[in-house]
Order: structure tokens, then sequence, then C-alpha cells
């Protein structure tokens, strides 16, 4: 089959005023001005990079038990592939502690501008409370740190995948991108937590009628978990060429996360928790997670229809919502006990027609 690339979307770099602006735009405190000469020298080191796409400035050879050992490999991508492959390695050592993922994916805490703490967390907390009492190793996400951290980033997805499966490397290689000055982001780090846990429990807010946009920029980009490629040299980097020919070869759609159990708990206060906790465990289910009865997936308002002034009061008036949560941890922990004891659920060895 002839490989079919399509190209016009856009054709030409960036301006160099417009580079300039975007460069010099992160230092207009008037403390800066004294290094103005300094600023200048600089980005026009930066600009270099751009002109020249320097994405992955610093590499080595990839070395044996890659499908081109000579490939100028990102040492960068290298360092975050080889702590996921030890994340995995201790998540499926049956010795370890069970360890859970829970996600708090409010974009509010109270060291930024909303002042005041989510009740996501609250519930995050309250979670993680439950799982420990029952032993549980947990390790809390607080994707709201996007929002008070400074120049901490989940970078979007750049949808390698609708391109071709192979084109989208596990972990994901479009980031850091030095030449486009797309760095510090958090999905390194949050790559390998997944990695390393056994169950994962999402709380979130409904945000005009869908999940938080921290959480669905995390979503996307795990994208790459679900399919991905471990080997970035077989398509000599983003060679679209290369991917689409590997893809139409016959792929297997490796899916790096399943068999971790989850639970999810979606709040709001007027309307889009169904259909926010239809978009999270059909996602989850899809990406080969093991879901864990229906008591692990709750959606509920808090506060119906009252002012958002007054949310912390509704939620700490409401027993039953805080019970229900605990719930969620506790049929996620029961599930996890369940997989790790090698209790699959009951389609697990039917192969699946459709890889994709």
């Amino acid at each position: 089959m002839k490989i079919d690339v399509r190209k016009g979307q856009v054709t030409e770099k960036m301006s160099r005023d417009a580079f300039r602006a975007r460069f010099m735009a992160r230092f207009y405190d008037p403390a800066f001005r004294g290094e103005d000469e300094a600023l200048a020298r600089l980005e026009n080191i930066a600009w270099d990079a751009y002109s020249q796409a320097r994405k992955s400035p610093v590499t080595d050879k990839a070395g044996p038990g890659f499908a081109d050992p000579g490939y100028d490999l990102s040492v960068e991508w290298r360092a975050a592939s080889e702590r996921i492959k030890a994340a995995q390695a201790r998540q499926r050592d049956p010795a370890s502690p069970a360890r859970v993922l829970v996600v708090n994916a409010s974009s509010r805490n109270d060291y930024t501008c909303p002042g005041e703490m989510s009740k996501s967390f609250r519930l995050a907390k309250l979670a993680q409370a439950t799982l420990e009492q029952q032993s549980f190793d947990v390790d809390l996400l607080d994707l709201s740190r996007l929002a008070s951290d400074r120049d901490l980033h989940i970078h979007p997805c750049k949808g390698c995948v609708s391109t071709a499966m192979p084109l989208c490397h596990w972990p994901c290689s479009c980031y850091p991108n030095h030449s486009l000055g797309q760095v510090n982001d958090w999905m390194n780090d949050i790559y390998e937590r997944f990695a390393a846990c056994h169950g994962v429990l999402f709380v979130t807010p409904v945000y005009w009628y869908q999940v938080s946009s921290p959480l669905k920029l995390m979503m996307d980009r795990l994208v790459c978990a679900d399919g991905g490629n471990p080997d970035p040299t077989s398509t000599h980097g983003k060679r679209v060429d290369e991917a689409k020919r590997l893809e139409l070869d016959g792929w297997g759609y490796p899916k790096h996360l399943a068999g971790r159990a989850y639970g999810v708990v979606v709040h709001g206060d007027v309307a889009g928790i169904e259909d926010s906790r239809h978009a999270l465990t059909d996602w989850l289910d899809w990406m080969g997670f093991v879901e864990a009865g229906a008591k692990s997936r709750l959606d509920r308002f808090i506060g119906y229809y009252e002012p958002y002034a007054t949310s912390h009061a509704a939620l700490d008036r409401d027993g039953d919502v805080q019970r229900e949560v605990a719930n969620v941890a506790r049929a996620l922990a029961e599930t996890v006990r369940r997989v790790r004891a090698g209790r699959t659920n009951p389609d697990e060895p039917l192969e699946t027609p459709r890889a994709k």
C-alpha cells in the first residue's frame, strides 16, 4: 500500500519579531530591565534552537535492544523510559505493597487566586485515609499544582496517534521540545506514578458539563499508554512514513497500563455529573483498566443549586456522600486484592477481534 502523508496546514516557522515578543514576555517585570542585554543574547540562542529545530539537543546512541542501535536517542526520553520500566517491575512484584494512585482533578487550591481548597481535594483525602486504613500505600496526585506551581505544565497531546499509532511513543517523546520552549512537562513523572500503582481513583468536579481541564490534558497524554510504541528508533523519531508503514504492516496496540483497577468519583452542583462519569469510565475500560463494581463509580451533586459560597458547608453536612466516597475506595481496594491474587474478570481470557 502506498504511504500517503498529507501536508499543508502549518508550513512556515513564526516570524523573528513574533518569536522575540513571545520570548521577552516572560521578562515583563521591570526588575529584569537591568539584564536586557543578557536577555537579548539568550533570545538569540533560543531563536537559533527554534530555527534549527533542536527539539532534543542532548542525545546518545540508542545501543542494544533497539530497532536501530545507532539512532541518536534523547537522553531525557531514555531516562523517563527506564524509570517507567523500573516502576512496572515493582508493580508486578507480588511481594510489593499494594499501591493506589489517588488523583485530585480539580484546578483549585488555596495557594493561588481561588483562595480556597477544593471539595475534590477533600474527597481525595477522604479516599486516601480509607485506603491507608486498609494498609495500602497511597500516592496522591494533585493536578491543581498546574495552576499554582511556577512553570509546571501538562503540554497538550499533538495527536500523533491519529497519524499512525507507532508514531505515538511510550512514554511520549513529543516533550520536552527545547526548540519550542516546551519544557517542565509533568507527564514523565505522572507516567511513572501510573506504572507503579495497582489501582487508581479519580476525584473530579464538573466544569461546563465535562471533567476539569487538567484531567483532560492528562487523559489525552495517556494515549501513549494505549497502543504506544516503546521504541522511538523504529520510527527514527517522528518519521511519519516509517510510522505509517509499521502500522500498516501490523501493529499490536499494546496496553501498557492494563490490569490496574479503577474507581471514579464525579461531583457537581447543577448538571453534567453522569456524562462526565460515563466519559471517564468508558476511557478507563478502553485502556484495559479493571472496573471495581457499581459502588466504585460514583456521581453526586453537592449543594444542588445552592450558592457556590456555601459549597464546603454543604459537603460538611452531606455525610452520605462522604460515606459513598469511602465505599469507592473500599471497592477499589477489594478489586486490587482480587486482581493481585489472580482472580481476573470473566472476560479476561477473551481475545479482542479489533485490537485498536
